[in-house]
């Protein structure tokens, strides 16, 4: 994954934030929001589309198109940084793959330590009943 090119295909759009503001809201275009089509991508492999596909498939529109926006700072260029960060974080997640757990297998020594250890117990808890006269 190469981090410059898929920035690169990154497209923006300022638009005007929602919400109170008086009026630099009406005049300002602070909002950014960030589209990124994930089929015409190239700084990703086929294999790494098809991982973002399935990890991220909640985010994606059914054209596989991530949309991701802020407006969180007065400032746009603000904004655009931290869409870029959150974008690549939800890329770097998405293509993270955990490691398969081995199973492993338990020694016969601390099976045989278990059962006696059992025994010993049993035995012991034997010993404390009365004994049966008839």
């Amino acid at each position: 994954m190469d981090i410059e090119k898929i920035i690169s295909e990154l497209s923006f759009k300022a638009v005007r934030s929602s919400g109170a503001g008086g009026q630099n809201v009406n005049k300002v275009s602070s909002k950014v929001v960030l589209t990124f089509d994930l089929n015409t991508s190239q700084a990703l492999s086929e294999e790494e589309k098809l991982l973002l596909l399935t990890n991220i498939a909640s985010r994606l529109t059914t054209e596989n198109i991530l949309i991701l926006n802020c407006d969180e700072d007065r400032s746009q260029l603000k904004n655009k940084d931290i869409v870029i960060k959150r974008f690549l974080e939800i890329i770097k997640k998405g293509l993270f793959v955990p490691k398969v757990r081995k199973a492993t297998k338990i020694p016969k020594s601390v099976i045989k330590k278990r059962i006696k250890d059992k025994k010993n117990i049993s035995d012991r808890k034997q010993s404390r009943k009365k004994p049966d006269l008839s």
